[in-house]
């Protein structure tokens, strides 16, 4: 898999039925290593490790239901009452960030009204705060650390 912008960590990586496996340790299990699961578990890892984000707080592949369609998070942050204050969407890193991709997370945003919103391919990393009260959103330079959310 391909070097990354984040930290690297320690990926538990196997081989079963011919296929390469990586594990995700929110869902605890071995999961498909695709180039964005290489990117999702490297940027779980930032968030919990370098971040200081609870990862029982974190939700991998999280359902949501619109009408008869069917959508699904990347990575959602939860607060302290089980309500949704982040979501994370990743691509791979060939995959460039475009409007179109903001775009995909504003559509789960309408469902679950955030407080951030977070977009990386593993090399660009990308931070929204959502301002409801405006109508608006402020780029941050970083990531925010969790005790800073």
């Amino acid at each position: 898999m391909s070097n990354l912008n984040l930290p690297p960590y320690p990926a538990k990586v196997v081989v079963r039925s011919g296929k390469r496996m990586i594990f995700d340790m929110l869902r605890r299990k071995y999961v498909a290593l695709t180039p964005e699961e290489w990117v999702r578990q490297h940027f779980v890892n930032f968030l919990v490790s370098h971040r200081g984000y609870p990862a029982s707080m974190l939700a991998n592949e999280v359902e949501l239901v619109i009408g008869q369609k069917r959508l699904r998070c990347d990575t959602v942050l939860y607060g302290l009452r089980a309500e949704p204050r982040m979501i994370v969407e990743y691509k791979a890193p060939g995959i460039n960030v475009t409007q179109k991709v903001f775009d995909q997370v504003a559509a789960y945003n309408m469902l679950l009204h955030v407080d951030y919103l977070v977009v990386s391919n593993g090399l660009c990393h990308y931070c929204c705060k959502m301002d409801y009260e405006h109508q608006n959103y402020l780029f941050l330079e970083d990531i925010p650390l969790y005790e800073n959310i």
